[in-house]
């Protein structure tokens, strides 16, 4: 199993460069992990900060894991978020992890390199929307992928919008492309 290389920071699809701070804009709101939020006014670095900030801490607490802590996001995001992928992808590549379990009050216990892929895994790829519409980047995101999340999340509405991990469904035509309503279900306004 190997942990995507997603480029966070680097050129749009015009062929500039854009900085983390680019992104911000003058009227944003910070971006908060637990609130429903608009792509477009959040900060490209916060994103990368939910994503290397939360997942060690669900490691350690479930499996009693623990991964190598890379530099601040706030001093080098690329850098933080390319030493939680190497650590995640080592993770991955150990043969000990076959055998490991996380345990985790809501979901029971669980083998390890599932609760990667499961959790982590998709949490990078919905992100990936967030990440490129921050910073310019082509929004594309895999339709099979986007319809395997789709379906195994609906049934669990409410149980995910009373996690309050995910904002209020957006509303969007039925007839919308499966990103457009995978976007909307988890709160973003495509």
């Amino acid at each position: 199993m190997a942990i995507a290389e997603i480029a966070f920071f680097g050129p749009s699809q015009g062929g500039d460069s854009q900085s983390p701070e680019t992104v911000s804009r003058p009227s944003s709101a910070r971006y908060q992990a637990r609130a429903r939020y608009r792509a477009d006014v959040c900060v490209a670095r916060d994103v990368v900060r939910h994503l290397v900030e939360w997942f060690p801490d669900f490691l350690k607490a479930g499996a009693g894991v623990g991964l190598p802590k890379g530099p601040s996001v706030d001093d080098d995001p690329v850098a933080a978020w390319t030493a939680h992928r190497d650590g995640v992808q080592a993770l991955l590549d150990d043969p000990a992890t076959a055998h490991a379990l996380l345990t985790n009050p809501h979901i029971g216990e669980i083998p390890l390199d599932r609760a990667v892929d499961r959790f982590h895994t998709t949490d990078v790829f919905m992100h990936t929307w967030d990440l490129a519409r921050a910073t310019g980047q082509d929004e594309h995101l895999d339709p099979a992928k986007c319809a395997q999340l789709l379906d195994g999340m609906l049934p669990l509405d409410d149980v995910l919008r009373a996690s309050g991990q995910y904002g209020p469904r957006v509303e969007v035509p039925e007839s919308a492309d499966v990103r457009t309503r995978l976007l909307a279900f988890i709160g973003r306004e495509p």
